[in-house]
């Protein structure tokens, strides 16, 4: 759990324009991981617990986390926005609710965190998209994904670390190490493990004390590339931001930023949470449709 203030989330020169004067929760449900964001005047609260069996109880269990930490009740919440993988599956009686797809939130909440976004790659636990934005609004302007293909995901990294007998958050910094990144050519991972597996044994017949950090060199380049051509059908333009789970993954920000000749602005605050920023950013603007037409009623 974390809490920010706005300043110390926008970047320098940026100013923050997504304050709420209600709580307002926004629930990103990925298929790996869960992640929640609560704003309220100027603060945001961030959290994350891994996504369960049953989306409803994982999403229960951020928004206590968040109500807890902001000292509210749900009574308390004026809405709640749900997106990514388990948005469909969540349903709220006594708090307003709308489901936003997870390429606006990722869209508003790069925007959010970083003003002047136009290109988006967020990679996630079992897809990866190219996203283009209006820097002004944080709309989506036009986007592409891989969906069809671990490839290029989240969940091929993962696959990789533990065939490789390492943590996944130790893949990254391990590929940062090669001097000699392998080759993986395969396009699918069902073909890819078979190379790793290849390489990996090649290696230690070899006492080859480098293969694993090439080895995982190589599958990061593998992956970069697939999204590479992504973003080679909607172009990338300045102001080049990465979201979701793999954005914290050194080795594939660094890999992403040779081949695509560009670097990414660099946030205050960790990106794997734009879903989530960006789908309360939303619950706010909903929130304050309905206050006004409640007046409008009275």
């Amino acid at each position: 759990m974390s809490t920010h203030r706005a300043q110390d989330i926008v970047a320098d020169g940026c100013r923050w324009d997504h304050s709420s004067p209600w709580p307002v929760v926004g629930l990103d449900i990925g298929s790996r991981g869960a992640k929640g964001a609560l704003i309220h005047g100027d603060t945001v609260l961030t959290t994350f617990t891994p996504t369960g069996l049953y989306m409803q109880e994982t999403a229960d269990i951020l928004l206590g986390q968040l109500l807890r930490e902001a000292g509210k009740s749900r009574g308390e919440i004026a809405f709640i926005v749900g997106t990514g993988y388990g948005r469909i599956s969540l349903k709220y009686e006594d708090i307003p609710y709308q489901a936003v797809t997870e390429i606006s939130c990722h869209a508003m909440g790069a925007h959010a965190v970083l003003p002047g976004t136009r290109t988006i790659i967020d990679i996630g636990g079992q897809d990866s998209k190219a996203i283009k934005i209006a820097p002004d609004t944080g709309r989506v302007v036009e986007f592409v994904m891989n969906d069809k293909c671990a490839a290029g995901t989240g969940r091929f990294l993962e696959k990789t670390a533990a065939l490789l007998g390492i943590g996944l958050e130790e893949l990254g910094p391990v590929a940062l190490e090669s001097d000699d990144p392998a080759p993986v050519s395969s396009q699918c991972v069902v073909f890819a493990e078979s190379e790793i597996i290849s390489l990996r044994a090649r290696g230690e017949r070899n006492n080859d004390l480098r293969s694993r950090a090439n080895i995982a060199a190589g599958v990061h380049y593998s992956a970069a590339r697939r999204v590479n051509n992504l973003l080679g059908r909607i172009g990338v333009e300045p102001g080049l931001a990465f979201t979701g789970g793999v954005s914290n993954n050194p080795g594939m920000r660094h890999v992403l930023e040779i081949l695509l000749k560009a670097r990414f602005q660099r946030p205050r605050i960790d990106l794997i949470y734009a879903g989530a920023i960006g789908a309360a950013v939303h619950a706010s603007k909903h929130a304050a449709r309905a206050k006004a037409a409640e007046g409008a009623s009275l």
